[in-house]
């Protein structure tokens, strides 16, 4: 991906970029939508990322080619502003929502930067729930700072991106996907607080298999319920008088069920109980206790079904497929904001092709849609070297 996207670059621009940069994606454990509530999580980063070929340019334009968002007639969409200029969004190109914010955040930060020719390929699979927008939020983050000379750190960067997406692109994520395509470790998943961004690097067991299976069943995170689910945990915290539901106990939340809306309470018990399994599933990890990572992987996604409500059936059935293979050998469950998207599971390597077989011959025949499936590493972040 490195020699293509730098050798378009200098097709496009007829000369040779700068640098190349690369941040990316990822594919959480354990730990969902507990980020924005303050919680804890288990990403790893993966070897499938957004590059970036880059050059300085003279003036404060910043010029921009995607050679993965196609127009009517199939040509790469671009786009082009100036860096000082009151930012708006550019309707033929939306994928420039994430440059637009990214430039506006470092500027906020008092980071100088100068005008730059880019071109953006990447191979993270988009509205999969692996977080191809924090890829390229940290990309150009790195891209944008390196060429204009500016020193950024891991945890900062991450910040920029997050502000990135919830300001300007619309999404109100939390840090978790910025972080851990920032400061990712290869041969390791990342056990992040997000409240402190404290972090500790959990192994991954060498004699293990990281698979994930993309349902095909497209999301949108900004055009999905996500927003409305973090509005939902922000009223339950509220109800508890405390600033998120790390604050709250589960004793206190069930204390109060009564006194709560249905749907909020169910909401708040996914991410208390959520909390609690990925610190369990990380010493399960350490430990490589299979059968305690197995079952604490199948009660987040059941929790995620029926408490936080963001399974669809096609993933449903794929976390079926596979649970039917490993048993209680591996763990499986969705993984990303939901209502589509992936599947991640990690079984010991024996099991690889038989899940691999399974989901090939079975998922189709349920569901309608074509699997894609993809064997991952846990792989280094952007800051991370």
């Amino acid at each position: 991906m490195e020699t293509i996207v730098k050798e378009k670059f200098t097709e496009l621009f007829d000369q040779q970029p700068d640098g190349v940069f690369a941040a990316p994606g990822r594919v959480n454990l354990i730990g969902e939508h507990t980020d924005y509530n303050d919680g804890f999580v288990l990403p790893a980063a993966i070897n499938f990322s957004t590059w970036i070929a880059a050059s300085k340019r003279d003036d404060n334009i910043i010029k921009a080619i995607a050679l993965d968002e196609l127009d009517d007639q199939q040509q790469p969409t671009q786009t082009e502003f100036e860096i000082n200029s009151d930012l708006a969004k550019d309707p033929k190109a939306p994928w420039s929502d994430y440059l637009r914010g990214v430039v506006i955040e470092l500027l906020a930060k008092d980071f100088n930067l100068c005008g730059a020719n880019l071109v953006i390929q990447g191979n993270v699979p988009r509205g999969a729930g692996l977080s191809s927008s924090a890829s390229l939020e940290t990309a150009l983050v790195l891209t944008l700072t390196q060429l204009s000379q500016e020193n950024i750190d891991g945890i900062t960067a991450a910040k920029v991106g997050q502000a990135a997406e919830n300001n300007f692109a619309g999404c109100q994520c939390g840090i978790m996907d910025q972080m851990v395509s920032s400061l990712g470790k290869k041969d390791n998943a990342v056990l992040l607080d997000c409240r402190s961004l404290e972090t500790e690097l959990i192994p991954i067991p060498s004699d293990s298999s990281l698979i994930v299976v993309n349902s095909n069943v497209k999301r949108g995170l900004v055009d999905s319920e996500y927003n409305t689910r973090r509005q939902q945990c922000e009223q339950a915290a509220a109800h508890f008088n405390a600033d998120s539901l790390r604050d709250v106990s589960l004793k206190q939340l069930q204390s109060e069920r009564d006194n709560m809306d249905e749907v909020v309470y169910r909401r708040a018990l996914h991410v208390i109980t959520e909390n609690q399994r990925t610190l369990d599933a990380t010493e399960a990890l350490k430990n490589n206790n299979f059968s305690e990572l197995s079952r604490l992987m199948f009660e987040s996604h059941e929790s995620m079904k029926n408490d936080f409500e963001i399974t669809v059936k096609p993933i449903d059935d794929l976390v079926e497929i596979i649970r039917k293979v490993i048993g209680e050998q591996g763990g499986v469950r969705m993984t990303g904001g939901g209502f589509g998207g992936c599947i991640v599971t990690l079984v010991p390597q024996e099991l690889k092709e038989k899940v691999l077989t399974a989901v090939n011959s079975e998922y189709n025949k349920i569901s309608g849609y074509e699997p894609t499936i993809f064997v991952c590493e846990a792989n280094n972040g952007a800051f991370t070297l």
